[in-house]
């Protein structure tokens, strides 16, 4: 079937990617019905270059519509399926929630990409371990990362905190950090996080 001419929602996923993850959160907790299609960036449809300049994974396709950023993706579906929101009502917070999300992709997502691709360091690692280390504590403030309720900053977190152990990435568990292993037991446990998992995923070990 051709990637555009359908009558469905498709989400062409890669199953080991944490930024296709974090779409398929936002999916489950929408509760939208879309067909996800797995590809890993060997074997992506010969057509999906003229549609997306990066021929890049994760690919959303909404009728003639074709996103191809993950944020974009997250930010349209949140926009497109208002309920439940995953973005603040108020401005301020919810540019603080995007400020949020770019410090993850800035600060950390380089290195996530790096491990997972086997291209990683030791050093890589040491420095997730230790900026989580020294976060931890906020995690304890709030339910959800600086918010009451889950928003799309826990959707750019969770798969990458899932994949610890896959990295290497050591965080000793202790009275500081004991907020962060809280806060990744609530998002595991979440059914849309549960949902969202690919059996590549699955086969992960879990850091809780």
């Amino acid at each position: 079937m051709s990637i555009l001419n359908r009558s469905t929602m498709a989400l062409l996923s890669d199953p080991g990617c944490h930024y296709s993850q974090r779409v398929r959160i936002v999916l489950a907790e929408k509760g939208v019905t879309c067909d996800i299609e797995d590809y890993t960036p060997e074997t992506v449809p010969a057509e999906l270059a003229d549609l997306n300049p990066y021929n890049s994974l994760p690919t959303l396709v909404d009728r003639d519509l074709v996103l191809y950023d993950s944020r974009v993706i997250m930010e349209y579906l949140d926009e497109r399926f208002p309920h439940p929101p995953l973005l603040p009502v108020y401005p301020v917070a919810r540019a603080q929630a995007r400020l949020w999300m770019q410090r993850i992709e800035h600060d950390w997502c380089p290195a996530v990409d790096r491990l997972m691709l086997g291209k990683g360091s030791s050093e890589d690692a040491k420095m997730l371990g230790q900026s989580l280390t020294g976060i931890a504590p906020i995690f304890g403030e709030m339910p959800f990362f600086m918010s009451e309720d889950f928003t799309l900053t826990d959707c750019c977190l969770a798969p990458i905190l899932w994949r610890l152990n896959q990295m290497g990435v050591s965080i000793a568990k202790s009275r500081q950090t004991k907020p962060l292993y809280d806060y990744m037991g609530r998002l595991f446990t979440r059914d849309s996080f549960k949902e969202s998992l690919s059996i590549q995923e699955k086969e992960m070990a879990s850091p809780v």
